[in-house]
């Protein structure tokens, strides 16, 4: 099991009161959890993952997601099982879509 920390500018978006969940974790998928953060204009970001080596490739994933999305103000913990970077970057879109309201 690897563990990951990434933070990462990003436009602040809607805040409510309540986080939200996607995705499930089992082979090849992922588990997301959005919910409030203490940084309005930064995305953080906390990952578990059973595939080691791939530090850069999380990166250059999230950091694609916090410019293009409404995160900041997020705090996002990720429990991975595998999952492609496609497979990432939508559940991380459901996940915040959610949080917000459906607002993405």
């Amino acid at each position: 099991m690897e563990i990951l920390e990434f933070r990462f500018d990003s436009t602040p978006g809607a805040r409510p009161n309540h986080p939200a969940l996607c995705g499930v974790v089992g082979s090849g998928n992922l588990e997301i959890l959005v919910q409030s953060g203490e940084l309005p204009d930064c995305c953080q970001v906390h990952i578990k993952t059973s595939a080691r080596g791939f530090g850069t490739t999380w990166q250059a994933v999230l950091g694609d997601f916090a410019a293009s999305h409404a995160a900041g103000g997020t705090t996002i913990a990720i429990n991975d099982m595998g999952a492609t970077p496609a497979v990432v970057s939508l559940r991380l879109a459901q996940a915040l879509a959610e949080y917000q309201g459906g607002a993405q």
